[in-house]
C-alpha cells in the first residue's frame, strides 16, 4: 500500500468545499482513502487515528491545504492526485466569468456599498475575527463555521445586537433571506411566513411543510444551535423576533428549537406575550402550557407547526391535505414483521428529524436509545452499537469529526445500515434523504445499492425488512423531488409525507397486537 502527500501553503478552502472534493476524490478509480482538509489540529487527529499523519503533516500549519491520497500502489497515487488537481480546476473554474475576489471582508465592503449580509465559513480559529470584522462594517452575518468558542459566540451576538444587526451562528447551516436560500436550504415559495430556528434540519423540514401546504416564506433567520443555551441566552432568537415584527411583508412568526434552557424560554415567551402578530411555537418536546398561557400557538411536530402557520396566515383549514396516517398499511406492515422485529433503527442526516422521531418513539416506549438523547440512562455508550430503539443523528460530531456531514458524503450511514439490515430484531429503517442547496447531488440514488442488497439478504433469511424513507423537498428543488421518491419506491421503500409522518409510522409498524 501506498501513500501520498502533498500540502499546499497558505491555500485556503472552506469546509464545504472541501467535504465535497474530498468525496469526489474518494470516488477515484484505485482510491483506497483520500482525505482533504486543512492543516487543523482536529483535522490532523483524524489523519491520526486513521494512521495517515506523517512527520510533514504535522508540520502543517492551520492555513495550509493538506491532500492524503493512499493507494494500492505509487502510480495509482500519482494519477489520484492528478485527478484531485482536476476536480480543483473544475472547481475554480465553475465561477462566473464577472466574480471578483476580494482578500479581505474590509475590501468587499468598501467595493460593495449596497450589500448588507456575509456569510462567513472559515476555519473556526479565525471565524470570530471575521465575523466581527463584518459586524464593524455593519453587515449582517451568517457564520456558518463551528468551532467558535461561547465566549467568542456570545460577545459577537451583544455587539452586533448594540449595532441593531443580526448575528447567525456560530454553525449556523440553514437560513434564507430576501427569498434566497443560504448554505443548506430548499426551494420554497415567497409567502408571509416568517422562522427563526436554531435547528437546521428543522427550519428545513418546516419550510418545505409550508410550501407544501400551499403557504411560503418571508425571511428564514438562523440562530445558531448554542443560541437558546443558559450562557448565549437566545439573544439571536430574540433579535430575529424583533427583526420579524419590523418586517411588514411577515404576518405570522414560527419559532423553532430544540428544548431550551428554561430562563431562556421565560425570555422568548415573554417576547411572545408582547408581539401583535400571532406566534407558533416548535420547542421539541416543549411546555405545552407554558407556550399558550404566553399567548402563542403551542405545536408538538413540525407538520403541526406548519399548519398552524399557514392557517394563521390566511389558509382554509378544511381544505389543506394533511395526508393523515395511512392505518392500513400499518395492519399490513405488522402482520409482515415475526415477533423477534421488535425495533426501529433511525439513521439521520437532520439532527431535528431524528429528534422528532425520537421524542414521537419515547411517547410509546421505554427502551430508545440514541446519541443525543437527554436522559442518561438511554444515551448511547458505544455509538457503534445499537441497543434496542435506536435513533442516531448521524450528523452529529460524534460521527462527522473530521469527516463530511452525511447530507454531502452519505458514505458513513451506507456503512452502518448495511449493518442494522443484518440484525433479526429489526422491523423498521427509518431514514432521511435531504434535498435542496447544499446537499448531496442525488441523495437516495447513492443509497440505492445499499437498500436493495439489504432487502435481498433479508429476503434470503426469511424474513421483511421494512425501509421507511422521508424525502425533505420541495417540487422546485434539485435534484427532482419526484424523481427521488419514485426512485425509493421502485426499490421497494415506503414513503413518508413528512418528517412528522416518518416518526409515527416507523413507532407504529413495530407495535405489535393493537
Amino acid at each position: 500500500m501506498s501513500t501520498k502527500v502533498v500540502i499546499k501553503q497558505s491555500t485556503y478552502f472552506d469546509s464545504v468545499s472541501l467535504m465535497s472534493l474530498s468525496t469526489k476524490a474518494n470516488q477515484i478509480e484505485g482510491v483506497e482513502q483520500a482525505v482533504i482538509a486543512m492543516g487543523t489540529d482536529m483535522n490532523k487527529e483524524v489523519l491520526k487515528n486513521v494512521g495517515l499523519l506523517t512527520p510533514e503533516l504535522e508540520a502543517a500549519k492551520t492555513s495550509d491545504l493538506m491532500i492524503v491520497v493512499k493507494a494500492a500502489t505509487d502510480e495509482l497515487c500519482e494519477s489520484a492526485l492528478i485527478a484531485i488537481e482536476e476536480l480543483f480546476k473544475k472547481k475554480g473554474g465553475s465561477k462566473s466569468a464577472t466574480e471578483i475576489k476580494y482578500s479581505t471582508i474590509d475590501s468587499a465592503a468598501a467595493s460593495i456599498p449596497e450589500a448588507n449580509l456575509a456569510v462567513i465559513s472559515v476555519n473556526g480559529a479565525f471565524a470570530a475575527r471575521e465575523a466581527r470584522k463584518a459586524l464593524e462594517n455593519d453587515l449582517h452575518v451568517m457564520l456558518f463555521s463551528d468551532n467558535v468558542s461561547i465566549e467568542e459566540e456570545i460577545a459577537l451576538k451583544q455587539f452586533a445586537h448594540e449595532k441593531g444587526l443580526l448575528m447567525m451562528g456560530p454553525d449556523c447551516g440553514t437560513a434564507i433571506i430576501g427569498n434566497v436560500a443560504l448554505c443548506f436550504g430548499n426551494a420554497v415559495r415567497k409567502g408571509n411566513i416568517g422562522i427563526v430556528g436554531a435547528s437546521g434540519t428543522g427550519s428545513q423540514e418546516v419550510s418545505v411543510r409550508i410550501h407544501d401546504f400551499g403557504g411560503g416564506i418571508t425571511q428564514l433567520i438562523g440562530t445558531g444551535g448554542r443560541d437558546l443555551s443558559e450562557q448565549v441566552g437566545g439573544i439571536m432568537m430574540l433579535d430575529g423576533i424583533k427583526a420579524l415584527e419590523e418586517d411588514e411583508a411577515t404576518k405570522v412568526i414560527v419559532l423553532i428549537s430544540k428544548p431550551p434552557a428554561p430562563s431562556v424560554q421565560e425570555k422568548v415567551l415573554a417576547q411572545v406575550k408582547n408581539s401583535k402578530k400571532p406566534v407558533v411555537v416548535y420547542f421539541i418536546g416543549g411546555d405545552e402550557a407554558a407556550v399558550v398561557q404566553a399567548g402563542g400557538h403551542f405545536a408538538k411536530t413540525s407538520k403541526e407547526a406548519a399548519i398552524k402557520a399557514v392557517v394563521l396566515a390566511g389558509a382554509n383549514e378544511d381544505e389543506l391535505n394533511k395526508r393523515a396516517l395511512n392505518w392500513p398499511l400499518i395492519e399490513e406492515v405488522r402482520a409482515k414483521l415475526t415477533p423477534e422485529q421488535k425495533y426501529v433503527r433511525g439513521l439521520f442526516c437532520g439532527g431535528t428529524l431524528c429528534d422528532e422521531a425520537m421524542y414521537l418513539a419515547m411517547e410509546k416506549y421505554e427502551d430508545v436509545y440514541s446519541n443525543i438523547q437527554k436522559k442518561a440512562d438511554y444515551m448511547l455508550k458505544n455509538i457503534h452499537e445499537s441497543k434496542a430503539h435506536t435513533y442516531l443523528d448521524m450528523g452529529d460530531d460524534d460521527f462527522t469529526n473530521g469527516k463530511p456531514h452525511p447530507m454531502i458524503d452519505p458514505s458513513s450511514r451506507i456503512a452502518r445500515f448495511l449493518e442494522e439490515a443484518k440484525d433479526p430484531s429489526v422491523g423498521v429503517i427509518l431514514m432521511d434523504f435531504i434535498l435542496g442547496f447544499g446537499s448531496h447531488e442525488d441523495p437516495v440514488g447513492v443509497m440505492l445499492p445499499a437498500i436493495i442488497e439489504a432487502k435481498d439478504q433479508a429476503a434470503k433469511e426469511g424474513r421483511h425488512l421494512e425501509i421507511l424513507g422521508y424525502v425533505l423537498g420541495t417540487d422546485l428543488d434539485t435534484p427532482n423531488f419526484d424523481e427521488q421518491v419514485k426512485k425509493l419506491m421502485d426499490a421497494g421503500v415506503t414513503i413518508a409525507s413528512s418528517s412528522t409522518n416518518a416518526g409515527l409510522l416507523a413507532r407504529e409498524f413495530v407495535a405489535k397486537g393493537e
